[in-house]
C-alpha cells in the first residue's frame, strides 16, 4: 500500500498551540502520531510525507523515523529546508524531493498548487485552515495531520473519494 501524510511537526512545541492540537507536550504528540501511523502502515508499505517532518538533531529525528513503519519518502516542506536532501536520507528517508511527485493523476506537494483538469493535488501545509478560494476544492485534498486524525491516508482512498462523492 502507498500512503500520504503531511505536517507531523515532531518535536515542535509551538505547533500544539498554533493548531490547537490536543496534546499536553511534544512527547505526547510524538507518541500519538507514531501510534496512529503504525496502526495503518505496515513494514512493506510506502509513505510519502508531504513536508514539515519535525525539529531536532539528526539523532532525535532518526530515532523517531526509525519507529515509523514503512518506506518513507519526503517531499520537502518549508520547515524541512535546513537539512539538505542527503541529511534527510541519513535520518531515514529513502528518497527526497524538493517540490512535487506525480503518481498517475495525483500531484503530491507540500503547498496546495493549481493542477490541470483530470488531476488531484494532494498537499499539506495549511493544516486545518480553509483552502484558498483560488483553488478548486473538487481536485484538492489536504492530508495535514490536523485534518486526517494523524493517520496516513491510502492513495487509493483519495481516488475512491474522487469518483464516489462521499
Amino acid at each position: 500500500m502507498v500512503y500520504v501524510i503531511a505536517d507531523t511537526h515532531f518535536n515542535h512545541e509551538n505547533i500544539i498551540k498554533y493548531c490547537n492540537r490536543p496534546f499536553k507536550n511534544v512527547n505526547e504528540m510524538n507518541e500519538y502520531i507514531i501510534k496512529k501511523w503504525n496502526s495503518v502502515v505496515g513494514e512493506n508499505d510506502t509513505v510519502y510525507h508531504l513536508g514539515d517532518v519535525g525539529f531536532g538533531s539528526d539523532e532525535e529525528i532518526q530515532k523517531l523515523l526509525n519507529r515509523l513503519n514503512g518506506d518513507k519518502i519526503l517531499i520537502k516542506g518549508n520547515h524541512d529546508l535546513r537539512r539538505g536532501n542527503n541529511g534527510w536520507i541519513r535520518v531515514g528517508f529513502s528518497g527526497v524531493y524538493n517540490k512535487l511527485v506525480i503518481i498517475n493523476d495525483l500531484v503530491l506537494s507540500h503547498y496546495p498548487i493549481e493542477v490541470d483538469d483530470g488531476y488531484i493535488n494532494v498537499f499539506g501545509h495549511i493544516h486545518d485552515k480553509t483552502l484558498d478560494e483560488k483553488y478548486n476544492k473538487e481536485n484538492h485534498f489536504c492530508v495535514s495531520c490536523d485534518v486526517v486524525e494523524y493517520i496516513p491516508v491510502r492513495l487509493e482512498d483519495i481516488n475512491y473519494k474522487r469518483y464516489h462523492k462521499l
